[in-house]
């Protein structure tokens, strides 16, 4: 899915130093091995409920999830890019942070 707004492809990206990221990438992305991305968020903890790092594609962070704040970045060491569904999208961008 392209967002219109930014000309960017929501996805979810996990790295070798067990980092899991939402944001935006650039619609022609490949598979190398840095990723840059968009208004990127940082998922520090996910509930069991979410069934792992796929369910943050899937259906996103909820209440439970501690999510920080958006930045544009570059991962490297880069493992998986997953396409993130349009209700997910809305879950991260509200960005939840569980106390």
């Amino acid at each position: 899915m392209e967002n219109a707004k930014t000309k960017k492809r929501p996805v979810l990206v996990t790295t070798a130093h067990r980092g899991v990221f939402f944001g935006y990438a650039p619609t022609d992305y490949t598979d190398a091995k840095t990723i840059t991305l968009k208004n990127a968020r940082n998922c520090i903890y996910w509930s069991s409920d979410i069934k792992g790092f796929m369910g943050l594609a899937s259906v996103g962070p909820t209440a439970k999830c501690r999510v920080g704040p958006a930045v544009d970045i570059t991962l490297r060491d880069v493992t998986s890019v997953s396409e993130v569904s349009p209700s997910a999208v809305k879950e991260w961008e509200a960005a939840p942070w569980s106390m």
